[in-house]
């Protein structure tokens, strides 16, 4: 007996309302919906009707008797460009960790915290296993002391308030006045070290990331029996970071 072929089963209102979608998005100016019923070959009374759906949920939005894409749609193609942004950006780290034979990790402030966007390391060369929250603990490694390094003091002090200075290994920095000397005698766009601050055994380096006014670096760790390729590394990858740049037309508003 012959198989047969499953006939998925599609919506016709969904696939209705998503020509009209489109039929909106190809008018720069927008369209009024007798034009759009003739171009999706829609009944009259249906396109009014599939409109003031998607008027109501926040896809279209009508204006001086025309529909132009609205706000939910507007996230929505926003969504995909980030998503193609965060897959350059992983793409860009994963080629840099096997030039470079090291983890690599970005991450940016947004909103007073610290959030980690991606990471590339392989099973030779393991990241760092986060045992405590990255964010809690900014003032113990070296990409959270280089993302506080490019704060104001204010807002230094602030996360400080909220992130206090703690002791996590015999190495972690002793105390918060400790910290802030450090992080204020920091060059523009020198990187930041740190030797068994946040892992025993496993030392750091992070270098700022200047992109307008957000916050951002990248960052590397090494076994300490490897501790010599660390600064080779992370000057080789600030070599590196321009190509980012100029290839992406990089935003990290991600």
């Amino acid at each position: 007996m012959a198989t047969q072929t499953a006939v998925p089963t599609l919506i016709g209102s969904v696939q209705r309302a998503l020509r009209l979608l489109e039929a909106v998005a190809s008018h720069a100016e927008g369209a009024p919906a007798k034009q759009l019923a003739r171009e999706t070959g829609l009944p009259l009374p249906t396109t009014y009707h599939l409109l003031r759906t998607l008027t109501h949920e926040g896809y279209l939005r009508r204006d001086k008797g025309v529909f132009v894409l609205g706000e939910a749609a507007v996230r929505l193609a926003g969504g995909g460009a980030v998503q193609n942004r965060r897959i350059k950006i992983e793409d860009s780290l994963a080629r840099w960790r096997d030039e470079i034979g090291v983890p690599i990790y970005f991450a940016f402030y947004r909103e007073g915290e610290i959030e980690l966007v991606a990471v590339a390391d392989t099973p030779s060369a393991p990241a760092v296993e986060e045992w405590a929250d990255f964010r809690e603990t900014a003032h113990a490694h070296a990409i959270g002391q280089c993302l506080l390094s490019q704060l104001d003091l204010k807002s230094r002090q602030d996360h400080l308030d909220r992130h206090p200075v703690e002791a996590i290994t015999p190495y972690t920095v002793r105390n918060r006045r400790v910290l802030l000397d450090r992080l204020g005698g920091l060059g523009r766009m020198e990187p930041l070290v740190e030797r068994q601050e946040y892992a025993l055994g496993t030392v750091c380096a992070a270098i700022p990331i200047t992109a307008g006014s957000v916050a951002a670096a990248m960052a590397i760790s090494l076994p300490l029996h490897q501790e010599e390729r660390l600064l080779p590394a992370i000057e080789r990858l600030r070599t590196e970071i321009g190509t980012l740049f100029g290839s992406l037309a990089f935003s990290i508003s991600i």
